[in-house]
């Protein structure tokens, strides 16, 4: 009987799952091959930025153009899992006409839209709906900012319609093109590392130093200090993401000045970084489009033999797992293992390949990234996370 029903559910589940890939995938093509992007280009010229309609004639007609024939392909590919479920299980094969009802539902909504059905919209079309955003835009479910990054942001990313999985697969799930993105440690290995990559991926990019030399690239460069992180206000406003990367490590010191040089770059200046950065998330817009990435480290979560930089890291990762709880953007962690660089010269890892798993997960919208050459990092720091976070959210309000 157990059998019988884990057998159900999994037939069930993968005739849903299997029209909702048949619906990315059309709707992939529709971007790339003309003929099909003709009908589906009727859909992004309905919304303006706060998904309002522009006219409602133009709203009916992409009903026809491109919802209703987009919801025929996934009904009539919803046969095959049928077809597939009644001969290797015949005795419950008949579930998988679940993933033919769920296509119904979606071209009975289309049709009801296109007809002009009053409220069909408020009722079947929820992630065009206008009004302020209540939510982060989704991980693993599309919601209605993350699907605006569709239209607003990026037409050639952010493709899926329930859930995210081709998107992450494709690295479609966070769009670097045109985004503005300074990145704080800019004059460090793993800082030139990043800018080079995000520079090849479409980004504007922005150096924030504390270095007076000028930087091997040729881009925007802004000098700042520690504890003067109010002079950066302006500037955050124009920045799309915010890429906080400095720090210091003072190895094996434990005087005074040592903790207190520690905790202030690794932890203080990151805080207040990160929190002028959120006083500039204001708008729909911007609650889709922002985004804070933070080193923190994988001595978070394991020893880095150099105590207070441990200590400091720690303390960060900690201030950063509480703010998340309330954050009006994403904020992704940068669990990193050991590379070369001038804080940590015996590091195995190069500090170019290191930026570019960040930036590849990145795309696949991972919020904790973590990139390692220990495996116990990706057991450690999950639980650690977990822990700390459930932690917050009982105690804190």
């Amino acid at each position: 009987m157990l059998t019988v029903g884990i057998g159900t559910i999994a037939i069930a589940v993968g005739a849903i799952l299997w029209v909702e890939l048949v619906r990315d995938i059309y709707h992939l093509i529709a971007h790339y091959w003309e003929p099909l992007y003709r009908l589906h280009h009727w859909h992004h010229r309905v919304f303006r930025p706060d998904l309002s309609v522009l006219s409602e004639t133009i709203y009916r007609k992409a009903q026809w153009y491109n919802d209703v024939p987009e919801s025929i392909v996934m009904t009539c590919l919803s046969l095959i899992p049928v077809w597939l479920a009644s001969m290797i299980s015949p005795s419950i094969g008949w579930v998988a006409w679940i993933g033919c009802i769920y296509s119904l539902s979606f071209l009975f909504g289309a049709i009801a839209r296109g007809s002009g059905i009053p409220f069909a919209d408020q009722l079947t079309d929820i992630t065009h709906l206008p009004g302020d955003f209540q939510s982060l835009p989704g991980n693993w479910f599309v919601n209605k900012p993350y699907h605006w990054r569709h239209h607003f942001d990026n037409q050639k990313a952010y493709y899926c319609g329930t859930f995210t999985l081709v998107d992450k697969l494709m690295g479609t799930a966070l769009s670097l093109k045109g985004k503005t993105i300074a990145v704080t440690g800019a004059s460090g290995s793993l800082g030139q590392s990043l800018l080079k990559h995000l520079q090849l991926h479409g980004a504007k990019v922005i150096a924030l130093t504390t270095q007076t030399q000028p930087l091997a690239l040729e881009v925007k460069t802004i000098t700042w200090q520690v504890g003067q992180e109010d002079q950066l206000k302006s500037e955050l406003a124009a920045i799309d993401i915010l890429i906080i990367n400095h720090g210091i490590n003072v190895h094996g010191q434990r005087n005074p000045e040592a903790i207190a040089q520690s905790y202030e770059v690794n932890a203080l200046s990151a805080w207040r970084l990160l929190e002028l950065f959120l006083t500039t998330v204001n708008t729909n817009a911007a609650k889709a489009r922002k985004e804070v990435w933070v080193n923190t480290s994988e001595a978070e979560a394991n020893p880095a033999f150099s105590p207070l930089y441990e200590l400091s890291k720690r303390t960060l990762g900690d201030i950063i797992t509480l703010r998340r709880l309330d954050s009006p953007c994403i904020i992704r962690k940068l669990i990193l293992g050991p590379f070369k660089s001038n804080l940590n010269p015996i590091g195995v890892m190069s500090p170019d390949w290191v930026a570019k798993q960040i930036i590849n997960l990145a795309q696949r919208d991972i919020r904790n990234i973590i990139v390692t050459i220990n495996p116990l990092t990706f057991l450690t720091f999950p639980l650690k996370e977990l822990a700390v976070s459930t932690y917050f959210k009982l105690f804190t309000r």
